[in-house]
């Protein structure tokens, strides 16, 4: 009884920590492998997905590509990166659209999209978790 009471218990210690690395993926900003810029400043990211910039710092075009409202992935970015809950940057893009200032960024249903989507426009720019990379990808430094 007691061994069995210790193995359920080290079973529930596994599954916490494996269940711990699931949540702790780190969420890294991305763009086409075809685009030359490998780092931005949280200022300059924060300006493109809130929409006050549109050219990268080399001047080419550049199109946030976001996640819907509903994704956990989405919050942790808009957390980490900008500073901002999901209800701010809501209220953001409101003010902006009821002053027909501007549109919030495209939105896609999954990462798996998302990845898709910034591969293949060197214009483009996303943050998905790392489990999402691949060679199309390249993650960029934020300084």
């Amino acid at each position: 009884m007691q061994i069995m009471r210790i193995t359920m218990i080290a079973w529930i210690y596994l599954l916490s920590l494996m269940a711990g690395t699931v949540c702790a993926a780190e969420v890294v900003v991305v763009v086409s492998s075809q685009n030359p810029i490998e780092t931005l400043s949280r200022a300059q990211i924060t300006d493109i997905y809130l929409g006050r910039m549109n050219r990268f710092p080399n001047g080419k075009p550049v199109k946030p590509i976001d996640l819907s409202e509903s994704s956990p992935l989405r919050s942790e970015f808009y957390s980490r990166y900008l500073g901002r809950s999901p209800s701010q940057i809501k209220a953001h893009w409101s003010r902006l659209i009821f002053t027909g200032r501007g549109q919030p960024p495209p939105t896609v249903a999954s990462s798996a999209v998302m990845a898709e989507l910034v591969a293949e426009n060197p214009e483009a720019i996303g943050y998905l978790y790392l489990d999402f990379l691949n060679e199309r990808l390249r993650v960029v430094s934020i300084d």
